[in-house]
């Protein structure tokens, strides 16, 4: 059986790793590097990279950076920030990336997704949708770090972007982000009700609870955090972690039938 993978989600700004509330209130925590060396020795499932200013200043990605972290990981890699068309994704995936991951400018340009999933395979593109909750209910998707709301529902693109050949969704809930308060497991169940494809959800983890409750309400997905693994106490002291073995092994057995 398919089990739940549990994923860090690396932040990185300005060659720093940085950690948010909500999509602001950024604080340093180190150094990209050595966190992914650490996680290395805990043998994480799986790590997301994002460069959360590429897009917001019209750049294209650090691709020294990136083959710098893609040396130094050795478990499967996911690269998204400032990635807008399919050379692009390719070089990427030449340094030792195993996923892209595609947010504004698929929103802005679908058929990109088509576009990257034909060189680099549908395996590999990951269509990102960081969303809030509208005041009178419902979910838009927003682009820019939050700031452009893009006019979309949630549930509505990730058909879409299934259609083009997606291979997996990334789903990020902006006001649960960095608040340790537990996942948006309502437009996450949307979500995974509307497509086949593999879900991944972030945004509130804060303990291994909110990671079994999702997988009891939504079956076998992605747990991405980024607090949850940084953090430590109520004064948010720096500590990366990662589950142990038997802790993963028993959120396992939490998977719906």
């Amino acid at each position: 059986m398919p089990r739940a993978r549990i994923i860090p989600c690396l932040l990185v700004r300005g060659g720093g790793l940085v950690k948010t509330r909500k999509f602001g209130d950024d604080k340093y925590v180190g150094d990209p590097i050595n966190a992914v060396r650490i996680f290395n020795e805990k043998e994480v499932d799986e790590l997301i990279v994002v460069d959360i200013d590429a897009t917001v200043e019209g750049r294209e990605p650090d691709y020294a950076m990136i083959e710098h972290l893609a040396a130094e990981c050795r478990m499967p890699l996911c690269y998204g920030g400032g990635v807008t068309g399919a050379a692009q994704a390719k070089r990427i995936m030449g340094l030792g990336v195993e996923k892209v991951a595609l947010s504004a400018a698929a929103i802005a340009h679908p058929p990109l997704i088509s576009e990257i999933a034909e060189q680099v395979g549908n395996q590999s593109v990951v269509v990102v949708l960081d969303v809030k909750k509208k005041l009178l209910g419902g979910y838009r998707a927003y682009t820019h770090n939050g700031r452009t709301d893009a006019k979309i529902s949630p549930v509505d693109f990730a058909r879409e972007a299934e259609a083009l050949g997606a291979g997996e969704i990334m789903l990020n809930a902006i006001d649960h982000d960095g608040m340790m308060d537990g996942y948006d497991l309502t437009i996450a169940a949307q979500v995974r009700e509307a497509t086949r494809l593999p879900l991944t959800i972030l945004g509130g983890a804060g303990s291994l609870d909110h990671m079994r409750q999702a997988v009891q309400k939504l079956g076998t997905i992605g747990l991405a955090a980024g607090s949850f693994f940084v953090f430590k106490g109520q004064y948010r002291a720096v500590l990366i972690s990662y589950p142990s073995h038997p802790e993963r092994a028993a959120l396992q057995q939490q998977v719906a039938i």
